[in-house]
This record gives structure tokens, sequence and C-alpha cells, in this order.
């Protein structure tokens, strides 16, 4: 008399499974992560570009005061209390002022000031300390 098939399922077919699944979640990282990493850096960017308004503002309505710095605008209410105070890497985000000019900066990825990753605005290559 001959035995029945096994309706189970072999070690071999799971790890063929296992293989595609991996294959496929490898590919789907390859492809996320650049992504989510210049999400980053493009809401870092949005983020100190909504910034540099008030920060030039509250310079002009305070002339001969020190830099005012993200939490300050943020504490007199010169920016909204849902504004974000760190950058994507929670990293605060800065404000410097040299001559007429204010900077608003995120130290980038790297979480160092005057890196090549740093995102400022405004852009112009110059930025006082």
């Amino acid at each position: 008399m001959r035995r029945a098939a096994s309706r189970g399922v072999t070690l071999i077919e799971i790890l063929i499974v296992l293989a595609i699944v991996g294959l496929i979640a490898g590919g789907v990282a390859v492809v996320a992560i650049p992504k989510y990493a210049e999400a980053q850096k493009k809401q870092a960017k949005n983020d100190v570009i909504a910034i540099h308004p008030v920060a030039e503002k509250w310079r002009v309505d305070h002339p001969g005061q020190q830099c005012v710095t993200v939490e300050q605008l943020r504490a007199e209410k010169e920016l909204a209390a849902s504004s974000k105070l760190t950058d994507p890497w929670d990293t605060p985000y800065a404000i410097r002022c040299a001559d007429d000019e204010t900077y608003v900066l995120s130290f980038g990825p790297d979480k160092k000031e005057g890196t090549a990753d740093d995102i400022r605005i405004p852009d112009d290559g110059h930025l006082g300390k």
C-alpha cells in the first residue's frame, strides 16, 4: 500500500520563501533609505526657510541686541508653539548674525557646525559666528 502524499511544507520551500522575502526587503531598503535621508534634508531646509524671516524681523525690531535664538523666538511667541526647535537629526536649529545678515542653519546629519552638510539660509558661502 502506498502512503498518501504529504501536505506539509518542506524545509526547502520555507528557505526559498525566506530568501525571496529577504531579497525584496533588501531591495526596498536600498531605495527607501536614500529617499528618507533626502526627505530629512528637505524638511530641515523648509524649517530654516520658515525661521529665517522671523529671525530677520526680530533683529530689525531689536537693534543692537545679541543674535536671537530659536528658543527665544518661540518664548516671545514670534514662532508658533508648534514650531520645531530641532532638526530631523535632533540638533537644535541655530541662528547666527554677522554684519547685516541673519543666518538660520541646521548642522545636518553629522550634527557638526561648519561642515559641508550644513543647511543654511541664506546660503551665500559666508557665515558669521
